[in-house]
């Protein structure tokens, strides 16, 4: 073919090379031509100029039809923004509200006044928080010190200030506009309120609420969010959400999924919660609330003893001494299937498996230190563990005591005093009964109710540490690798926010008490031996007559202090109520007057531990006191104080038989007895 002839590929007419143009190097041509005929191009392929004139019309006409449909949407455009025009200009008219508002000002503080620079602005959640709480509306460009938030959220002295500050005016005006966005913010947060669950960062949350959730009123709460400001956060979960997950598992002892449930969370986002605040308040509050190195000697001394102690236990070398309280706590595990763990896991006492950290207290249940836990095996007995602590001077305890220093201790602690004495350590402890005898003497009984005077804290320490009910449950063994840092946290918690336990308001009357105390302790029971000569076989027979409580005339009425001054102590008060209540149910409370000793009456009471045994006891009055006691129970020979069995005999006849009201709720009636039923058949 004469390669001057060519045919235009749309007509199919012959050209020459003069009228032809290549289609090739028109991408938009190309395109045309297969898209409107269908048409193959190849790289040879031409067309006319007739041809190409009909496509660059037909290009033409589409651009103009563009360009009408791009202009009435412009004019359609124009119409709409001017009806909105229209429309602000009609909002614009505002209304006059009795809502109270701040200034618009983003130069100073709109709670405190201070100026800039370093002011942040207001999110739209504590503008919110502002409106419910205390109907003040924030502007959009609102700004406050930093210190007035946390997170995203006012703290409580944010809101006190606005509530007594002056410059909040208290007419509001609104737009149309703005007053549909407060309704529908309003909507918003009514209709979140309805399906939200406990959340921290709600500023709803009172003081009672945070206690019953995590044992902390509201400011320390505050507090102690300072101390986790680093903790790893997301979107789904604030630092203090996370501290109220973490405070409320321990309060309750509720499993992950049960509080996901609580906290709208995932098990997983509660597990991963607790471990953050875990680690970051063991880094600064734990060191500085707990150990032997967050407190010296001196301020336990001076800060942390009770006059009580001093007065009982201080007449030594080392005035006045640093009285530590000692004992150890179970938390309880769950079996394991390491046979070896589960072994030295296992307390023969208690029958379970636990752990058993060791507790260090003062007199007033400041919590010094708490140690371990240890092994419960019979290797890791509470003796033992405190040779541990001397031996490998844990948290350097031997520089921390001094010669002359006093550990109340019990029985429990009996092979740890060799080395205890060894450092010139003081140690307290309840005397034994000898062997073959069945009552202390007079001076042992009265030295162990010295002790027990004092040796009650640690017990109370203990209780309030299983308040928190994470410790009152069996525990699962995936804990035990944290089970050491959760105690401590716990114990820091105790002595940083809680109460003493025992905090004498008036030091003078406790030293007072103590002295009172210690001379009693040197006294023998002048009753014990008198009724010895009485019930002597060698003596002539002392004749007793069985009366009636209510024909005792002659005996003192007496009031609930003057009962104190009698057993030096509530516990043995409480115990001495209970047996009166069981002695009545049973028609068995009886009593004995002497013939030919007047002032002495004679009771018969049964023991709270064994049905077989049953305890005489002795009581010498007065017209207007009670003068001695003495019973045949293992301590009824101590004058420092009496016995449950002598409170017994002296409340009933001193108060109880007045009023029924007083005695212990029975609550057999509640509960079916088949032996009973067997017997009536």
């Amino acid at each position: 073919m004469n390669p001057y002839y060519m045919h235009c590929i749309v007509c199919n007419k012959r050209v020459t090379q003069k009228e032809r143009r290549p289609i090739v190097g028109n991408k938009d041509l190309k395109r045309y031509l297969e898209k409107s005929f269908f048409l193959t191009v190849s790289d040879n392929s031409v067309a006319c100029n007739k041809c190409r004139q009909k496509y660059y019309l037909e290009m033409r006409k589409q651009n103009d039809t563009k360009q009408s449909n791009k202009a009435l949407n412009l004019k359609s455009n124009e119409t709409t923004l001017s009806a909105k025009r229209k429309l602000i200009q009609t909002d614009e008219e505002t209304i006059a509200l009795p809502i109270s508002t701040t200034g618009q000002s983003h130069s100073r503080c709109f709670i405190c006044g201070k100026p800039g620079p370093k002011l942040v602005r207001i999110k739209k959640e504590a503008r919110h928080d502002i409106f419910i709480e205390l109907n003040i509306i924030l502007s959009k460009g609102a700004r406050c010190c930093p210190k007035h938030l946390t997170e995203n959220s006012f703290c409580k002295e944010a809101f006190m200030l606005l509530k007594n500050n002056k410059n909040i005016r208290n007419v509001s005006h609104f737009t149309c506009e703005e007053v549909h966005t407060l309704i529908e913010n309003i909507r918003k947060a009514a209709k979140d309120n309805r399906n939200k669950r406990v959340d921290f960062d709600d500023n709803g949350m009172n003081d009672n609420d945070y206690e019953s959730l995590t044992g902390l009123n509201r400011a320390q709460f505050d507090d102690l969010l300072t101390y986790v400001k680093n903790s790893k956060k997301s979107q789904n979960r604030s630092i203090r959400g996370s501290l109220g997950v973490f405070l409320t598992k321990l309060r309750t002892g509720l499993s992950n999924r049960i509080l996901g449930t609580i906290f709208n969370m995932t098990k997983s986002q509660v597990r991963r919660s607790f471990a953050s605040i875990r680690k970051q308040l063991s880094k600064e509050f734990v060191i500085e609330n707990i150990g032997f190195n967050h407190v010296n000697r001196e301020d336990v001394v001076q800060k942390h003893t009770r006059p009580l102690a001093v007065s009982i236990f201080g007449q030594n070398e080392c005035s006045p001494p640093a009285i530590l309280v000692l004992d150890g706590t179970y938390l309880y595990i769950h079996k394991s299937s390491n046979f070896k763990f589960q072994r030295r896991t296992y307390s023969v006492h208690k029958g379970r498996s636990l752990v058993k950290p060791m507790m260090v207290v003062t007199t007033t249940g400041y919590i010094v230190s708490v140690l371990g836990p240890y092994l419960a095996d019979g290797k890791n007995s509470d003796a033992k563990i405190l040779n541990h602590m001397m031996k490998c001077n844990i948290e350097e305890i031997k520089n921390w005591i001094r010669k002359g220093d006093i550990f109340v201790v019990d029985r429990g602690f009996r092979d740890s005093l060799n080395i205890l004495k060894e450092l010139g350590i003081d140690a307290k402890m309840p005397s034994f009964l000898p062997k073959g005898e069945k009552q202390l003497s007079a001076e042992d009984a009265n030295n162990s109710r010295l002790v027990t005077k004092i040796r009650w804290i640690v017990e109370s320490a203990n209780a309030r540490l299983k308040q928190w009910r994470f410790f009152d449950k069996t525990l699962p063994n995936s804990h035990l690798p944290n089970i050491e840092q959760y105690i401590k946290i716990m114990c820091a918690i105790c002595n940083k926010y809680k109460p003493p336990l025992s905090n004498a308001s008036d030091r003078l009357a406790d030293f007072e008490l103590g002295t009172k105390m210690f001379e009693l302790a040197q006294k023998n029971n002048e009753l014990q031996y008198e009724v010895e000569k009485i019930v002597s076989k060698e003596s002539v027979k002392t004749k007793w007559k069985l009366v009636d409580s209510n024909s005792l005339k002659d005996f003192p009425c007496l009031t609930e202090e003057d009962l104190r001054e009698i057993t030096l102590g509530v516990y043995t008060l409480k115990m001495a109520k209970s047996y009166t209540a069981e002695h009545l149910e049973d028609d068995a409370y009886t009593i004995h007057i002497s013939v030919d000793i007047p002032g002495i009456l004679q009771a018969k009471l049964q023991s709270r531990h064994t049905s077989s045994v049953k305890y005489k006891c002795w009581i010498k009055y007065s017209a207007q006191k009670v003068t001695s006691w003495y019973c045949r129970c293992k301590t009824g020979t101590r004058v420092v104080g009496s016995c449950s069995h002598v409170a017994s005999v002296i409340w009933y006849l001193a108060i109880g038989r007045f009023n029924e009201n007083q005695w212990p709720k029975d609550w057999n009636k509640y509960v079916k007895d088949a032996y009973n039923k067997i017997g009536e058949e």
